[in-house]
């Protein structure tokens, strides 16, 4: 049976809440995209070191993170529309009740800015929750259907083939837009964030099988000896 390597109680690093032996803080540098990323997050997801929410919102520039409380509703008491209304930009929230990504990507002239894309993390019921919660919508879009392909999050199952991490369902904004550079690079970071995380866990059989299938392998291989070496010098 694989053995935790996390202790309760145990020092985790205050940025990517990784034990500091395997931080990856320095791995890999932000996502720099067009688009301005919001992230809604449930408080029941927002203590746990394994929501991408959470990623998305220290790796890729700008970003910003509001916490749902039921108690409240969310616009403006959570800062979103001092924050987010008044720049220009199109609002899009991404959930499965919304229309085609692709058409509202088609729809972006080449001399407008870029939507700003709320991004609902938590349970799909919470999402149902929190979307009922906008006091002040925009435009509900929704991600094509993955076509067979697994969720790479191997953190959590997942009940349906269709469901996808935060950090996944940014990728696929990400890859409408055509910006397939910070697309690449979130990538990075969302499966290094699996892969240290499931070292960390001490699932290193399961971590192994998940980099074989990752470009973290051509991508950052200096990192991942650093990481290697500090497990061997641990054990």
């Amino acid at each position: 049976m694989a053995r935790s390597v996390v202790l309760a109680g145990a020092a985790r690093c205050p940025s990517c809440s990784l034990p500091p032996r395997w931080c990856v803080c320095q791995a890999i540098p932000p996502v720099d995209t067009r688009l301005a990323v919001a992230v809604l997050i449930h408080r029941h997801e927002h203590h746990k070191p394994s929501s991408t929410g959470r990623l998305i919102t220290r790796v890729v520039h700008g970003a910003t993170c509001h916490i749902y409380q039921r108690a409240t509703r969310f616009f403006p008491a959570q800062g979103f529309e001092a924050s987010a209304c008044g720049d220009g930009r199109d609002l899009w929230i991404l959930h499965p009740s919304g229309g085609p990504l692709a058409e509202a990507a088609a729809d972006i002239q080449p001399d407008t800015a870029w939507p700003r894309v709320l991004l609902l993390d938590g349970t799909w019921k919470q999402a149902g929750e929190m979307l009922r919660s906008l006091d002040r919508p925009g435009r509900c879009v929704r991600l094509p259907d993955p076509d067979g392909e697994e969720s790479r999050y191997w953190l959590r199952d997942q009940p349906a083939l269709a469901h996808r991490s935060t950090a996944e369902a940014l990728l696929g904004v990400l890859h409408a837009m055509g910006d397939h550079t910070a697309e690449l690079r979130l990538r990075l970071h969302f499966e290094l964030h699996v892969y240290a995380t499931l070292l960390s866990r001490g699932r290193r059989e399961l971590a192994e099988r998940y980099l074989g299938h990752s470009p973290l392998l051509t991508e950052i291989p200096a990192f991942l000896d650093q990481l290697h070496s500090r497990r061997s010098r641990d054990d």
